[in-house]
Formats: structure tokens, sequence, C-alpha cells
């Protein structure tokens, strides 16, 4: 499990096809002290499992779900990535619960200044926008951010310089595609409630 809280800018020093998969290498930062064999690390949002570490890299295997899935299907050499390793049980949860299973990915439709914050507006397929409230949690390429408002079949945020100096967000431009991993709590209380919504639904005089 993971907070939000990115803990570095990672690269892809490597990378190579492997049948339908991917093989990654992805440098460790000089600010990520460790990383050890068989942790779980969120790679853009993404919960990978190290598989091998040398030369300053660790190494992560991307199946083919999660290339179609997320935008690590597009990675390259060179490609930056936010890098979050999983929390310990003492740690302060300072974002909100990330699990690193990417629902979806949204598009950047709109990005513009507004004094020292940014805005940016994402389109997304309706059916996520379900889960999403204003002020509510979301995460987008690993990153915890409070949603500012939604709207049927996009949502908005706005971004402190902090967060655009600390991951890659602050790189992004319209048309640029990030991974969404929607309020867990919020898929629950869906699929606990639909039966319910569904009888009122029917049975309305």
């Amino acid at each position: 499990m993971f907070t939000g809280l990115v803990e570095a800018i990672g690269r892809v020093d490597r990378i190579e096809t492997k049948d339908a998969g991917v093989h990654a290498a992805i440098a460790i930062p000089e600010s990520i002290d460790a990383v050890t064999l068989g942790e779980s690390v969120s790679v853009n949002g993404c919960c990978l499992t190290v598989v091998d570490i040398k030369d300053r890299c660790f190494l992560v295997q991307i199946g083919p779900e999660t290339l179609a899935r997320t935008n690590l299907g597009s990675l390259t050499e060179g490609t930056r990535l936010n890098l979050e390793r999983a929390i310990k049980a003492s740690d302060r949860l300072g974002g909100h619960i990330v699990q690193g299973h990417i629902d979806t990915t949204a598009e950047i439709r709109e990005r513009r200044s507004e004094g020292e914050w940014e805005y940016f507006r994402f389109a997304i397929d309706p059916s996520w926008t379900n889960y999403m409230v204003p002020k509510g949690s979301i995460a987008i390429d690993g990153i915890s951010l409070t949603l500012v408002d939604v709207r049927p079949d996009d949502f908005s945020i706005m971004l402190i310089p902090h967060t655009l100096a600390a991951t890659t967000l602050g790189t992004k431009s319209p048309g640029d595609r990030v991974n969404v991993e929607v309020d867990v709590i919020a898929k629950y209380v869906q699929k606990l409630t639909a039966p319910f919504v569904e009888s009122i639904r029917l049975y309305r005089p």
C-alpha cells in the first residue's frame, strides 16, 4: 500500500520486450537510500515488484494487462517516472490510501497558470467520475491529489509549486495521458450500495 506522496523521480535506464511483456531497468535516484529484492514500488502509480537490482538500477517486469491499462505501455529509455516505496505500518499517512492498482487513464484536456498554482483538467471515461467528488482524493501517476471539481466526463485539480517540481506532472502538457486510481473506499461503497439503488429504481411508484 502507498500514500501517494512521491519520494523521487526515477528514469528508465534500459527497456526490453519479453514475450507479451516488458522488462524495465529503472535508475535508483540518490534520494532513495535502498531498494530491496522483492519489495513493491509504485512506478507512476503502478504497484510493481523489484525482481533484480544491478548497477544502481532496479528491474521490474511489466505484464500485458499493465501495459494495456496504464501509460507504462509507452515507456522508452529516458522516460521519467514517479517513485514511491510501500509504506510501513508506523509511517504517517500523509496522502490517502493508494493501492497501486490503476483503474484507467485520463488525458490532459487543459493546463493553465493561476498565479503560483497550475490548473489541470483531465478528460476521462464517464463511468469513472461516479467515484469522484469535489474535494475528494484521487491518485494521478501515483500522486495523491485533491479534486477541485468533477463533471460527467472530466475532472480538475490544482498543483502547488512543490508538486510541480517534485513530480513528473510539472512536465506534462495537454494531450498527455496519465494513470488514474480512484479512491478505493468509493469503489467499495458503490459496490455495496448498487443493489439497493437498483431496487429503488425498479420499484419506485
